[in-house]
């Protein structure tokens, strides 16, 4: 099932897609110059988008914080998007997979799911053991009308099930080449989660093909993201685009930047009195090595 990879296509689109629940640093940045060049180097489109689902953590100031930076580093863009203006696409894909039998409610915590990881009897499994998928629709129903848990859960697909509908799956990296994808080692992953109305699997995969995105170009730390986003392409009768994974920005440190570890925002930059085009610059002088590090102060 689903439709083939749009590797004829002649005109490009690529995309920069933040979450807004912080401000950008240099990683980002590089991120979002190799999507723009590698778009405007063939005459192609670049688009921003801006992946706001998750309510509890995203703010209206850091969408303004995130405007203001990549204008500040010379870019621009063709169109600007909220993942929020597209909750009833998700739902409608959602309601998809349920009918065909494809996803099932889950009740776990996140202790209780812990807990079973680190049980003698899961070995080494680091994915979800598949608890709730063993409920029946009955003990699912009473479970989500449960007044004492409140009927919270999220939904999970049956990845053996969603396997033996699609059959094997490729996919192309720019640097890979040919990839056989194995959404399976991921086991029952989450397309919609207890706080929000879509994972960022289920999100960022009907927002590409609602685009017409040709090109993603991110860090290698979604490269397996990338075999589940196969999959919900050809369950879903979506364009496969090319993928363009790149290696992240690391800090003199060797560590990745990241915004948990209080990598130096593009705002501390400008405030410092830095010229975002000369910044620009050099995060194009490091790709150009493709291995992007930071040098020591």
């Amino acid at each position: 099932m689903g439709s083939s990879p749009v590797n004829g296509a002649t005109f490009v689109t690529t995309r920069f897609a933040p979450s807004p629940t912080g401000r950008l640093h240099l990683g980002h940045a590089m991120s979002a110059i190799r999507a723009h060049d590698f778009a405007r180097a063939r005459g192609g489109r670049f688009l921003l988008r801006i992946e706001d689902i998750d309510v509890g953590r995203s703010r209206p100031e850091h969408v303004a914080g995130i405007v203001e930076d990549l204008r500040w580093l010379g870019l621009d863009w063709d169109d600007l998007s909220f993942q929020s203006a597209r909750l009833a696409s998700y739902q409608a894909a959602l309601e998809t997979l349920k009918t065909r039998g494809l996803l099932y409610p889950c009740f776990c915590t996140r202790a209780e799911i812990a807990a079973s990881l680190s049980a003698p009897h899961a070995g080494d499994a680091a994915v979800y053991p598949g608890t709730c998928r063993r409920l029946t629709p009955a003990e699912a129903a009473a479970r989500m009308h449960d007044v004492r848990m409140g009927g919270a859960h999220c939904w999970r697909i049956d990845m053996a099930a969603a396997l033996a509908v699609t059959g094997p799956l490729r996919w192309e990296d720019a640097r890979a080449g040919t990839v056989c994808a194995d959404p399976g080692a991921q086991g029952d992953v989450v397309l919609a989660r207890k706080d929000a109305p879509a994972s960022y699997h289920l999100a960022v995969t009907l927002d590409d093909a609602a685009q017409g995105v040709t090109d993603v170009v991110r860090g290698d730390d979604l490269f397996a993201a990338t075999d589940v986003h196969r999959l919900l392409q050809a369950l879903l009768g979506l364009p496969t685009p090319r993928y363009h994974h790149h290696p992240l920005m690391l800090g003199a440190d060797g560590e990745r930047l990241a915004k948990r570890t209080g990598a130096p925002s593009l705002a501390a930059m400008r405030e410092r009195g830095e010229d975002g085009l000369k910044v620009a610059a050099g995060v194009r002088a490091m790709l150009a090595g493709d291995a992007p590090h930071l040098p020591s102060s």
